[in-house]
């Protein structure tokens, strides 16, 4: 497992600059009219967590045609230890996650345990296989029965990582035909969800680096469309807006980034602070790109998965940061696949660390949009199928790639 990370020096720059996002309204995208926001009255779609039934049925007929990159992928996935009918649920009723290197108790069993979880309901979804069903359900009856709380300096990422694949397992189980989730389980699950991770996750953490927010936004929503909770949908969008404009830079923004709401950074030292040195700015920039591209692939995917599930509830997220996200994802797959980076850039020096971080966004901008991003195109196609990082992104080349949906 990689390396936690850690808290950041504060967020951006001057108090004359703020994280408003241009207002787009409605966006009409192929034959989908998209909302800003989700009617109080309406009904949240299901299953709409990350994937919804048009794509989990292109999936399933993709594997079945034995066509690629889908049945490697699906191959990949059925093979890996999470996709085993042996597979042991290791649940903690106390999941400590320090830093420092201090001893953590629960933290990769957790992890592990909802990407299984997940693993199972998706061979499920492919195979319609009873086992696949029960063991999802196993593993996620052991979590609800069990978990109490999570403590110490990295509950916040830890809840957003497990959180975000619980709630993409448990939306699958409970709306695929013949699963047979009980009703008091389900809601077991809801209470667990809503009082193990939900207060965790929706904290406000302005002056983290920005794949904390966008890793716990992630789950947020997630948990708010598994328990049709409106007010919680409406604060993860909130969030989103807030925070994806000062993460991803464009040089329309002006000199220097954006800032979110609540950033404590207020001077020309903190940003360089903040940006690990980066005192020049370029589209497609991203605020951890100095760190390493490992924690911007963090955030590429977060946001992607944020924007997605938000897709499948009719609002339309990408509209407003499809630009930056085209920027990022080209800009750091061309540095990923060895082109040299100018003197200007992290002093000349990055760590190509990205993991399989890409097909969620690719799939919005190139089969939605039908916008090109080359070098992330050729990214993807070079490191297909995506498999997992055992943190919070799990099986997208299956899912998303080339798999627009409904």
């Amino acid at each position: 497992m990689s390396p936690v990370p850690r808290r950041a020096a504060a967020l951006l720059l001057v108090p004359l600059l703020t994280a408003a996002v241009a207002s787009c309204g409605t966006a009409d995208v192929g034959s989908r009219t998209m909302a800003r926001a989700l009617p109080p009255d309406a009904s949240f779609t299901h299953p709409g967590v990350l994937v919804d039934k048009a794509q989990l049925d292109a999936v399933r007929k993709n594997v079945a045609a034995g066509k690629q990159p889908w049945l490697k992928a699906y191959l990949d996935m059925r093979d890996s230890k999470y996709g085993s009918y042996k597979y042991a649920p290791e649940p903690y009723e106390h999941v400590d996650c320090p830093w420092g290197g201090r001893p953590a108790h629960g933290c990769v069993e957790e992890r592990q345990d909802a990407i299984a979880a997940y693993t199972q309901a998706l061979l499920y979804s492919v195979t319609g296989k009873q086992q696949h069903a029960l063991k999802a359900r196993e593993i996620m009856d052991a979590w609800s029965a069990k978990i109490r709380r999570h403590t110490e300096e990295d509950a916040g990422l830890q809840t957003a990582w497990a959180g975000s694949t619980w709630a993409r397992a448990a939306e699958i189980v409970r709306y695929a035909p013949g699963a047979g989730w009980p009703a008091d389980r389900v809601a077991r699950f809801e209470r667990m969800l809503r009082t193990a991770y939900q207060p965790q996750v929706t904290q406000n953490l302005p002056d983290y680096n920005g794949n904390w927010d966008l890793a716990m936004t992630d789950a947020a929503i997630g948990i708010a469309v598994f328990n049709n909770d409106h007010k919680a949908f409406d604060a993860a969008l909130k969030r989103f807006r807030n925070r994806v404009p000062a993460y991803f830079y464009l040089e329309k923004d002006g000199q220097v980034p954006l800032t979110p709401a609540g950033s404590t950074v207020n001077t020309p030292q903190k940003l360089t602070t903040y940006w690990f040195k980066q005192t020049r700015f370029k589209d497609g920039l991203a605020q951890e790109t100095c760190r390493n591209f490992k924690h911007v692939g963090y955030s590429l995917a977060a946001t992607a998965h944020i924007a997605e599930t938000a897709w499948h509830q009719g609002v339309d997220l990408y509209g407003e940061v499809k630009d930056r996200l085209k920027a990022a994802l080209d800009f750091h797959a061309r540095y990923q696949m060895g082109e040299n980076p100018p003197a200007w850039l992290c002093g000349g020096k990055v760590d190509r660390n990205m993991g399989p971080d890409l097909e969620v966004a690719l799939n919005h901008l190139e089969n939605r949009l039908d916008m090109k991003v080359p070098y992330a195109h050729k990214l993807a196609e070079e490191t297909r199928p995506a498999g997992t990082d055992d943190l919070f992104v799990s099986w997208e080349t299956l899912t998303h790639a080339n798999n627009p949906g409904a």
